[in-house]
């Protein structure tokens, strides 16, 4: 009997946010492609958890991560000085490990990639990031690492093309895999066919600049003052090191005399009942890769307003299967929300028309066979290294 392949899955966090959503879909593929699986993690935590109850070995190692805080160029500096450190105990762990395959999931663990060459275990990158905003340096030192990658899948083509934006072949090389995302286990809840005035809205996601978050907290500031009634539920918390930002939002949802009618609830997971409580997600992300929260809501039966920006466009058709505003602009959101308010018939079609398409372009069981697909033909001609 052939022993099974061997694959090791390192990922950066060990939270339940999107690209940690999406690495348990590809965990979960190599697992039901016969693949045993071992994934590491900086530390523990929920997303141990489910790894494991998808049925992989979980090991906590300690590895450098690369933060929104260190996209600079003394931040990358410093980063490479540890990361040198780490791929050799890496290195060494990998082949202690008789690993097979390497799963890398994003760009900000590049000891890993370095890692997997040293000990010629073949790696597929799986990048969640596009960093179009940065200067070419930056891009450069967090881009080059993939060039050591044997295979590179992306998130969405924005993601694609911000890494070839210093290397183009890079962009060449990558496979755009749109994320598999899971709906509810129940499917939809109805949504409300009261004939109330007032208009219901969540978004799911973390507190920050990135996402958006206070430009919501304005637009509801703008309905207000023109009189109508409206509630958000913010269902996301903070990275470690940006606490200022929540404070700043409940310091400005205060002035804005909406203490009444935005609630802070932290971390959410699962989101289902907090989209089946709204009328209307909202997606407001300034930067945003792919936009796993607008599939989720789509898949819930909900309207979504989206920010026009990088991976939502790929996400979100606008007039079709949402509505698109333009990134940071709370006045805009405001009459996207003021016009669903008013057009119920338009919120239920373009609530309808989004699950459909959500369900036939963001299916897991497509995702995870393009996944098998992948490590299939990173391993295709090389005998099994690891023991049974």
């Amino acid at each position: 009997m052939t022993p099974a392949r061997h694959l090791v899955v390192a990922h950066p966090s060990t939270e339940l946010y999107g690209a940690d959503q999406q690495m348990l879909e590809s965990l979960t593929a190599a697992v039901d492609g016969g693949w045993r699986v071992t994934l590491v993690l900086p530390g523990p935590g929920p997303l141990a958890e489910r790894g494991a109850a998808r049925g992989a070995r979980v090991v906590v190692a300690s590895f450098p991560v690369l933060r929104k805080s260190l996209l600079s160029p003394r931040g990358l500096v410093g980063l490479a000085a540890a990361s040198a450190r780490a791929m050799w105990r890496a290195a060494r762990w990998l082949r202690r490990e008789g690993a097979d395959a390497l799963y890398v999931s994003t760009v900000t663990i590049p000891s890993w990639l370095f890692a997997a060459r040293l000990a010629r275990v073949p790696v597929l990158c799986h990048v969640h990031e596009a960093e179009s905003d940065q200067s070419r340096f930056v891009t450069a030192g967090l881009t080059a690492p993939l060039l050591v990658a044997n295979r590179i899948m992306s998130n969405s083509a924005a993601a694609r093309d911000a890494l070839a934006r210093v290397f183009g072949r890079l962009g060449e090389r990558t496979r755009v895999v749109p994320n598999g995302v899971p709906g509810p286990p129940a499917g939809p809840v109805p949504a409300r066919v009261a004939a109330d005035d007032d208009l219901r809205l969540v978004l799911v996601g973390r507190l920050s600049p990135r996402k958006g978050t206070d430009v919501a907290v304005e637009a509801v500031g703008l309905l207000v003052r023109e009189g109508l009634d409206v509630r958000l539920r913010l269902a996301g918390s903070t990275f470690d090191g940006y606490e200022w930002f929540e404070d700043e939002l409940r310091t400005r949802i205060d002035a804005l005399g909406l203490a009444d009618r935005v609630t802070l609830l932290g971390f959410v997971h699962p989101p289902w009942a907090e989209l089946a409580g709204a009328d209307v997600a909202l997606v407001p992300s300034r930067v945003e890769p792919f936009g796993n929260t607008a599939v989720e809501a789509m898949l819930a039966g909900r309207a979504v307003v989206a920010s026009a920006a990088q991976g939502l466009l790929e996400v979100v058709h606008d007039e079709r299967t949402g509505l698109l505003v333009a990134p940071g602009d709370a006045a805009a959101l405001a009459d996207a929300l003021r016009r669903l308010h008013e057009d119920r018939a338009l919120r239920a079609r373009l609530a309808a028309a989004g699950r459909a398409d959500a369900l036939d372009r963001f299916s897991t069981a497509r995702y995870a066979s393009v996944v098998r697909d992948e490590l299939d033909a990173l391993v295709a001609g090389r005998p099994v290294r690891s023991a049974a």
